[in-house]
């Protein structure tokens, strides 16, 4: 008689919370074989569909209980806010369904504990997931440190250097920003983890808190944190160095022993054994350099090749990516070996760096570094508010009731303009998804800030109640062409109708000017130039902006929407970066690959004459179906910017003049990749579209300046002053 085998079902996954991190997880999970992903929750409905689009996810729930009621699922990860924590994994470990917690496990001593006892009482699997310990890289320290090849620890130094790019755009009521400790407990468990791994529980002897910063929301925010340890028998010297001040990435582990030193390069994905070898010491020295010199290019091909074959393979791919999915793969591997489908609730044996008992021991490490550094309590300041506490203060509106709504008043512009309103007497609404990224002069007074979602007519139709004028300037945070179609094209669509609904008296839509072809052909643009007739071959930006346009314009001609369009040049100023993309392909902040040959003029304008021309649109009268181009005539070139900004922050950029044909071939060789894949999002390349980017068209807006009497400033040191330097200072603060 044939023996029965017994196939086990792949065990079905869900992830509570679907931000930034869970794209990480979503693509780790493919390479671990027997698990899919089933379903995914999040209160924010719009999000959480484009994430199920995205990776394929059956099933979506806008709450918890609606993700346990939906269906049987085996493991959830929880990819929430730290605080959030603890509460949802004991609520999916009651559920009897396995955890795998996103770092740090919880906020408090008490609150880890309570889900260990909670796990083991339940018999149900519980994680945490820091996963910079799996790291290929780190697993070579790892080995050779228990393998004695570096002899007895004398000192142990982990540096964690990058800028968080939260400090200058915010949202400011993130967790790891409301008070000055919480981003120990944020960022603070990737080094404490490697800490705790490598030479076990340390006494922290010192901590020290510097370069403070405070935030709009009202909290001190310290950026280099300094701490000094002992652990071990030996009174192994521990060192944990913190820096989240923009500047140059660095994280790394640097050990010393007695017979040996190591380094590992997180950023770079490489790993050095430092060791003697038999020669004396001049050629020692001399073998040394050259075997660690060759060992790294070693690394460096076999990374490079890694992330070639992640495009086909998930097994491969980014650094990053494969250390989460070797901690997934940790997690998985035991579950998977004794799972049914009927016992999938047995707690089993998980690797020592997933375990929960390191997970409460990292947050106890975290915590005595935030009480030893006293920054709670030293001149800390009040904590942030919390998003209903934003939302409470922002939604207290002005005495008259508001006749003018600006949709995306978080944005560069959308500050600006409100800025202006609001100075100039005009009562208005602002809709927003988050109250915090409002600036602390947008709450209250003559802001009426109220939450919504373009994405819902429900929330549309209430802000528009007693509206007089509404700004269009809301853009989506889309990465594919079926994000710009449903987050711009129809969005507008919908706001557009909204505005005819109500009967409101001019609808403002700020569009761009790369929705013209500006490259060499080009020669003089103005509102009576066509939009690019190849439209649809450039990139999703300029293609949703320019159907937009299209619907908005066919609109007022068939129902009379009082549509008004602006289609500003290059903004630069106060509250940008000066890192702009439209000078060139900026990487790392440190290099900048210019669009062409960099010495045309540049089509700039200050955000401040933007917004002075939004104003003024507001009440012109007769402009109803007319479009406006807003460039300024500075006649400053790209290498002209990128001068005046290394004069301005004594920096020296890697400025690379580069013709289109070269990003063109770039992209043609990606294209290829993608199509072999089957990515989902694989537009055609084009050339004309970076050809376009070089901006060698000049732009002749009379038209604004008649009708609007729109006056820009143009003079050379003054632009360079506000769009150059300002923003500049800004960031070095």
């Amino acid at each position: 008689m044939a023996a029965t085998v017994t196939v086990n079902p792949p065990l079905e996954v869900g992830f509570l919370g679907t931000g930034y991190i869970a794209d990480w997880h979503a693509e780790a999970l493919r390479a671990v074989r027997g698990v899919r992903l089933v379903a995914a929750c999040d209160r924010d409905l719009g999000r959480v569909r484009a994430f199920a689009a995205r990776h394929g996810v059956a099933r979506v729930a806008g709450s918890l209980e609606e993700l346990l009621d939906g269906g049987r699922l085996d493991a959830i990860h929880v990819l929430l806010p730290p605080d959030a924590h603890a509460r949802a994994a004991a609520a999916i470990l009651q559920a009897g369904i396995a955890v795998l917690l996103e770092k740090p496990m919880a906020t408090s001593i008490a609150d880890c504990e309570g889900l260990i006892t909670r796990a083991e009482a339940q018999g149900v699997t519980l994680g945490v997931s820091h996963n910079f310990l799996f790291a290929p890289v780190y697993q070579r320290l790892r080995d050779d440190l228990r393998a004695g090849r570096l002899g007895r620890l004398d000192e142990v130094t982990i540096t964690w250097h990058k800028g968080l790019d939260q400090l200058q755009a915010g949202p400011f009521d993130l967790w790891m920003l409301r008070r000055p400790g919480n981003i120990l407990l944020e960022i603070g468990p990737h080094p404490v983890a490697h800490l705790l791994d490598l030479v076990g529980p340390a006494e922290i002897r010192a901590v020290h808190a510097s370069n403070p910063l405070d935030l709009p929301g009202g909290a001190r925010f310290y950026r280099r944190w300094h701490v000094e340890a002992e652990a071990g028998a030996a009174a192994t010297a521990v060192t944990l160095s913190f820096s989240f001040a923009t500047g140059f990435a660095e994280q790394s582990i640097r050990v010393r022993g007695s017979l040996a030193s190591a380094t590992v390069d997180f950023e770079r994905n490489t790993y050095l054994l430092h060791r003697h070898t038999p020669l004396t010491m001049d050629f020692d020295r001399y073998r040394m350099t050259v075997t660690e010199a060759n060992a790294l290019k070693r690394q460096a091909r076999r990374t490079l090749g890694q992330v070639a074959l992640g495009k086909v393979n998930p097994s491969f791919g980014k650094p990053y990516n494969q250390t989460l999915a070797r901690a997934l793969q940790a997690f998985y591997s035991q579950r998977l070996a004794g799972a049914t489908a009927t016992a999938t609730a047995t707690a089993t044996a998980i690797d020592a760096r997933l375990a929960p008992e390191l997970g409460r021991d990292v947050v106890r490490t975290c915590l005595e570094i935030v009480r030893r550094s006293g920054v709670e309590v030293e001149g800390a300041g009040p904590a942030a508010a919390s998003p209903a506490a934003v939302a409470a203060t922002a939604a207290t509106g002005p005495g008259d009731r508001p006749e003018i709504l600006v949709l995306g008043a978080t944005g560069f512009i959308g500050r600006e303009l409100a800025r202006q309103l609001a100075a100039r007497g005009h009562s208005l609404r602002v809709l927003v998804r988050n109250p915090s990224r409002l600036p602390v002069d947008l709450r209250g007074g003559l802001v009426e800030a109220v939450v919504g979602d373009l994405a819902r007519d429900s929330d549309i139709r209430a802000a528009l109640e007693g509206i007089r004028v509404v700004y269009h300037l809301a853009r989506p945070h889309a990465r594919t062409w079926d994000d710009f179609a449903e987050h711009e094209v129809e969005a507008t669509r919908r706001v557009a109708a909204a505005c005819l609904a109500a009967g409101v008296d001019r609808l403002i839509y700020t569009s761009t000017i790369d929705a013209y072809y500006a490259g060499a052909r080009a020669g003089t643009i103005t509102e009576e130039t066509p939009l690019d007739p190849q439209i649809l071959r450039r990139n999703s930006y300029a293609r949703a902006k320019a159907l937009s346009e299209g619907n908005l314009m066919a609109m007022h001609r068939q129902q009379g929407l009082p549509v008004v369009i602006v289609r500003p040049g290059i903004v630069i100023g106060r509250g940008s970066s000066p890192y702009h993309w439209g000078v060139g392909m900026w990487s790392w902040d440190a290099v900048c690959q210019v669009w062409g040959r960099g010495r045309n003029p540049l089509p700039l304008v200050l955000v401040e004459d933007v917004a002075e021309a939004l104003v003024t649109a507001m009440d012109t009268p007769g402009i109803e179906g007319e479009s406006f181009n807003l460039v300024a005539d500075s006649r400053i070139s790209a290498l002209e910017y990128l001068q005046a900004l290394e004069a301005c922050t004594g920096a020296e950029y890697q400025k690379i003049p580069t013709p289109p044909w070269k990003f063109y071939l770039a992209d043609v060789a990606k294209w290829l990749v993608k199509r072999a894949i089957r990515h989902p999002d694989r537009r055609r390349p084009s050339y004309r579209d970076w050809e376009s980017r070089t901006q060698r068209a000049r732009f002749d807006c009379s038209k604004a300046r008649r009708l609007l009497n729109w006056e820009p400033i143009s003079i050379h040191e003054e632009i360079i002053r506000r769009g150059i330097q300002a923003p500049a200072q800004e960031l070095l603060v």
